[in-house]
């Protein structure tokens, strides 16, 4: 094998019919899928940044694993995170949000889920 993608063929072959879909096809489907396309777009930015959020606040994967989440969620959580953020939760910093996991435990008595 030359590479990951042995000698490319399957590649691209794919390439070739996905390119000729987007040239034909995707304009006159385009009017019907873009707003699909947003509204989908939304929903993985909301559920990814939320999901930032808690890992930071429950301690990362530990912290969420305790808080009830199952390990494979975490694990296709993080890997969704890396391959639409870029990079692992744990690294990313959000400009112009600033997590402080201290104050958040300690302003209320009552929180969702248990304390890390």
């Amino acid at each position: 094998m030359e590479t990951p993608e042995g000698k490319g063929i399957a590649k691209r072959a794919w390439e070739a019919y996905a390119g000729v879909i987007h040239k034909t096809i995707y304009p006159s489907l385009a009017p019907f899928l873009d707003p699909v396309n947003e509204s989908l777009s939304c929903q993985v930015v909301e559920d990814l940044l939320g999901f930032w959020v808690m890992w930071h606040l429950y301690g990362g994967f530990e912290g969420l694993e305790r808080f009830g989440m199952h390990r494979s969620t975490i694990w296709r959580k993080v890997a969704r995170f890396r391959k639409v953020i870029g990079s692992h939760p744990d690294e990313y910093e959000m400009p112009g949000v600033t997590i402080d996991p201290g104050e958040y435990w300690s302003s209320s008595v009552r929180k969702i889920g248990r304390e890390p």
